[in-house]
């Protein structure tokens, strides 16, 4: 059984990656293409498009199958481990894109990154205490 505070946390997150997800796929296109690496071996738009997909995905799964909510939250965190080069390439490249316009803006996002991991893992009973 999950606590309130857990469900909602849960909820609010998967919420926030299908928004996320359906903004890569509309009116904010181009500010996530405008974040893809050079280096990235994937055309960009493809990029944009698959990880907005990804996140409409684990979102919903994340937010409607409550069952499920272990392998979607391990699978979210995940996914944030994989696009953090991407954003340390925004910092280190100087990327300016949904109002990171300075190194510091760009600085404080990556801090923010290992937040979002704690959060999928958390609401995905990962982070449980084990009764003894």
């Amino acid at each position: 059984m999950t606590s309130l505070p857990r469900t909602t946390a849960r909820i609010v997150l998967g919420a926030l990656m299908v928004g996320a997800g359906v903004l890569h796929l509309t009116t904010q296109r181009e500010e996530f293409t405008a974040q893809v690496p050079e280096w990235f071996p994937v055309d960009d738009d493809v990029t944009v498009l698959g990880s907005g997909v990804v996140e409409i995905a684990l979102g919903a799964g994340l937010a409607a199958l409550p069952r499920h909510r272990r392998l979607f939250g391990g699978l979210l965190a995940a996914f944030f481990v994989v696009i953090f080069p991407g954003n340390m390439a925004q910092y280190v490249e100087g990327t300016d894109a949904f109002g990171l316009d300075t190194d510091g803006k760009r600085l404080a996002r990556l801090f923010f990154q290992p937040v979002l991991v704690l959060w999928a893992l958390w609401v995905g009973g990962w982070l449980r205490r084990q009764d003894r």
